[in-house]
């Protein structure tokens, strides 16, 4: 069986990690929307490192829900599988999604890279990643302080590895979608916790999904909607279990 699985923010919302346009959304009366910017990252650095080192702590401190569970048991009882996350967080990993069938399309927040050259790292990841450098010490002392951090190879000023707003998709991970696509539909997609309103999420799950079961799970009526062969109107925690042992038991 072929499972193609897309998330968004409300998936993550239900760990108590709050959404860019939700409620609780703001931070000191900012709009986060402003800060995922490349010139707000030129204009103040300071501050947007002050919300990101605020927003890892957060994730840090959250858990995995029932959302985040069930999609890593469906990742591991089934033929093939990929699960194309919008969320920055570390939470599908926590909960058992390997790296192998996950695509972080909007990035990762525990990544820093050069804001110049190809230099990165990982921060704090659960579990350590032999993929990307670290300097423990270097990053605990940033992490605890108002350090901006810098890059070890050119010393420009390092940023958090996330796709701001006006910035295009990672190249690599835009070509893993589109190969798992180009290997042919699949049985069952599913849709949960995303509004839909990039072009991408759509035209992703309608092509996934060509002559088999697209599942929306959202408690909202999205642009998706309207192709969906099953709405579940309720939290991703909520349903994504039932759905689950659905898939799995047929």
């Amino acid at each position: 069986m072929r499972v193609f699985v897309i998330t968004g923010a409300g998936v993550s919302a239900e760990s108590g990690i709050p959404t860019f346009r939700g409620k609780g959304g703001y931070w000191r009366n900012l709009d986060p929307a402003k800060l995922a910017t490349r010139e707000a990252f030129a204009r103040d650095p300071k501050l947007v490192w002050e919300w990101y080192r605020e927003r890892r702590q957060h994730i840090r401190n959250a858990r995995p829900n029932a959302a985040h569970e069930a999609i890593a048991r469906l990742a591991q009882n089934t033929d093939e599988f990929l699960l194309v996350t919008q969320n920055v967080d570390d939470l599908h990993e926590r909960a058992g999604v390997s790296p192998e069938k996950m695509v972080q399309i909007h990035g990762d927040i525990f990544v820093t890279r050069c804001s110049r050259c190809d230099f990165k790292r990982h921060d704090y990841e659960h579990p350590p990643s032999p993929r990307l450098r670290r300097t423990s010490e270097q990053e605990h002392e940033e992490e605890e302080g108002d350090v901006i951090p810098r890059c070890a190879e050119c010393g420009a000023l390092m940023r958090p590895g996330v796709v701001w707003f006006g910035e295009q998709l990672p190249s690599s991970e835009l070509q893993r979608v589109e190969t798992y696509l180009r290997r042919g539909a699949c049985h069952v997609v599913i849709v949960a916790g995303t509004t839909a309103t990039f072009g991408y999420i759509v035209d992703w799950a309608l092509r996934a999904s060509s002559g088999g079961e697209l599942i929306e799970v959202n408690p909202e009526e999205t642009p998706l909607s309207q192709f969906a062969t099953q709405r579940a109107r309720e939290p991703a925690a909520i349903a994504m279990p039932q759905i689950v042992d659905q898939i799995i038991s047929s």
